[in-house]
């Protein structure tokens, strides 16, 4: 699919092939010409053995093959306890069918590292962070795959410690990659993880296919898939249930992103289906301080959720959202379906954040959402000192519950145009809307 201006309700972003972005992935897929088993390293399945010394020692033995074409190290069917433990480059991480790699439950097995230079502290509180279970730093031409076997993080223990605040440093991530580039993530299952699942931070060219992500509804923060000041993303094929978002787009917090300064940008999101019961589908932000732009969301199938596709932001963040395509979107029960929220940053890191650094949210078009079991069509509020402008609606059909209190549509401090939305929409996006396709324009008024 490639992105096109739409007339009087565009941006200048030009043109995303995500066909390109996501084929990436695909060229990547080779197998390598080396291979050991965990098994090798006395490593046992048995649930109860931990293994993190094994697997950080087949690691570094396969830095040896690093550029004799790579190497795989191999999991087997079995339940493979393990904490931390970091990859390098040109290296397959393969489940087998059958093979779980369990999280340690134990906060000693999940090292402690500095927080992200575009968040200033851990996201749940002051200071260092716990590492993440599957972990990559500066690394490239990695691939985690398999039979589709199964990480379990066992969250459990971190969302009690959460819940009554009792955490010492903020939870660690499923899987993350850190300043990385050609990442690959296909064909297994994400279950439990303490807090987001996976997280690509500064990160380029990382492909997300066929991957599962399950955590219980009531998990605190289990987002699925995060991208982080990321360029060149693609998440596709994907069932994900979360406590979190399912996916959202993010690029650092306030002062901290905003110095940093990477946006997220060239994003690819489709063939997805997700529940997200306490929040969004398809999210952005709210941290978005170093921008988000230039992301297509096809062909998505949201149930049960909060909220079907929502932009994120407030006073304080910066940044801008801007250059976002949501289209062939199917939602069945869903409080609402279309939120634009810009009181959604109460959050901050620290003391130091601009109050008056205001987020720019410009050019964002959803076209051809069906909707049923819909609560409540949109809430679109922008901010009075910034406005969003550029919202473009069209081909919408959302089936509003009678029953649901309060009007369909609640907007205010937007400015955007509409074609064919049922319920009709309020007032601010009643506008005249030009849609400037390949062979002809449509216009409505």
């Amino acid at each position: 699919m490639v992105i096109e201006s739409w007339g009087d309700c565009s941006s200048s972003s030009g043109r995303l092939d995500a066909e390109e972005i996501c084929g990436r992935g695909n060229r990547r897929s080779v197998a390598r010409p080396h291979s050991v088993s965990i098994t090798e390293f006395g490593a046992v399945g048995d649930g109860q053995t931990v293994n993190t010394v094994a697997f950080q020692n087949a690691v570094f033995y396969l830095q040896s093959f690093a550029h004799k074409g790579g190497a795989q190290l191999y999991v087997p069917a079995g339940r493979w306890l393990t904490g931390s433990f970091t990859l390098i480059s040109h290296l397959t991480l393969f489940l087998d069918t059958g093979s779980v790699i369990l999280a340690s439950q134990d906060p000693h097995d999940w090292p402690l590292i500095d927080p992200l230079p575009s968040y200033g502290r851990g996201r749940d509180l002051p200071g260092r962070r716990h590492r993440s279970l599957v972990y990559g730093k500066d690394v490239e031409d990695v691939v985690i795959t398999g039979g589709n076997g199964t990480i379990d993080g066992q969250g459990s223990v971190w969302w009690h410690w959460f819940r009554n605040q009792s955490l010492n440093y903020t939870r660690g991530h499923l899987v993350e990659f850190i300043n990385s580039k050609n990442i690959v993530v296909s064909n297994i299952s994400l279950l439990n993880s303490p807090s987001w699942t996976i997280h690509p931070v500064y990160c380029s060219n990382v492909v997300i296919r066929g991957v599962t992500v399950v955590a219980p509804s009531e998990s605190p923060n289990t987002d699925g898939v995060q991208p982080d000041s990321c360029t060149g993303v693609c998440i596709e094929d994907c069932a994900i249930t979360s406590g979190g978002d399912a996916v959202s787009v993010k690029s650092g917090w306030d002062e901290y992103g905003i110095q940093v300064g990477l946006p997220s940008a060239k994003v690819v999101i489709r063939r997805i289906t997700a529940q997200a019961p306490a929040s969004a589908a398809i999210a952005f932000g709210s941290e978005m301080s170093g921008g988000i732009k230039n992301v297509v969301v096809e062909d998505v199938r949201v149930f049960n959720s909060k909220i079907g596709v929502h932009v994120k932001t407030g006073a304080g963040r910066g940044g801008y959202v801007k250059n976002i395509s949501v289209t062939n979107v199917t939602m069945d029960s869903v409080l609402t379906a279309i939120a634009l929220s810009g009181n959604s940053s109460s959050e901050h890191p620290d003391e130091g954040y601009d109050p008056l650094a205001y987020p720019v949210v410009r050019g964002i078009y959803v076209n051809k959402v069906w909707g049923r079991n819909i609560s409540h069509a949109g809430s679109l509020r922008g901010l009075e000192a910034a406005p969003f402008e550029d919202i473009c609606l069209s081909n919408i059909t959302l089936e509003v519950d009678e029953a649901s209190q309060g009007s369909k549509w609640d907007c205010s401090n937007v400015k955007g145009a509409s074609l064919g939305v049922t319920p009709t929409p309020c007032r601010q996006l009643q506008n005249l809307l030009v849609l400037v396709l390949p062979t002809r324009t449509l216009t409505s008024q």
